[in-house]
């Protein structure tokens, strides 16, 4: 599978944006599918991910309340909607996918995009 991520950009703390990745390939709604963002610095961190049918979430507990990832299987994407940016959550966010894994499984994502920045002001 095949990814591109897009959506990233400025804002300053308390707005929101709304990351999307597009996926490739016809077995999309087999794939769990997840978020992950590195800040300079520091290693990768997942945030969030989802089941293939969409019926299972994760989130990191610094996100929980905040972001919400969805997908729409018909569509090959799946999205991630952050409120409340924080200046902390300034990263490159990158979409990842892994087949027969739980969301929660971050060393089991073996398919990358490209990531796409992110940056909040303060």
């Amino acid at each position: 599978v095949q990814l591109q991520a897009s959506g990233g950009g400025l804002v300053q703390a308390g707005d929101s944006l709304r990351l999307s990745c597009a996926a490739s390939g016809r077995t999309f709604g087999s794939y769990t599918m997840g978020w992950f963002r590195q800040a300079p610095g520091k290693e990768r961190e997942l945030v969030a991910g989802i089941s293939g049918p969409g019926g299972s979430t994760y989130y990191a507990d610094s996100v929980k309340g905040r972001f919400a990832i969805s997908r729409d299987n018909a569509k090959n994407t799946v999205y991630l909607q952050m409120n409340s940016l924080k200046p902390g959550d300034t990263a490159v966010y990158y979409c990842g996918a892994a087949r027969f894994a739980a969301p929660a499984a971050a060393s089991q994502y073996n398919y990358w995009g490209q990531g796409t920045e992110v940056t909040v002001s303060s």
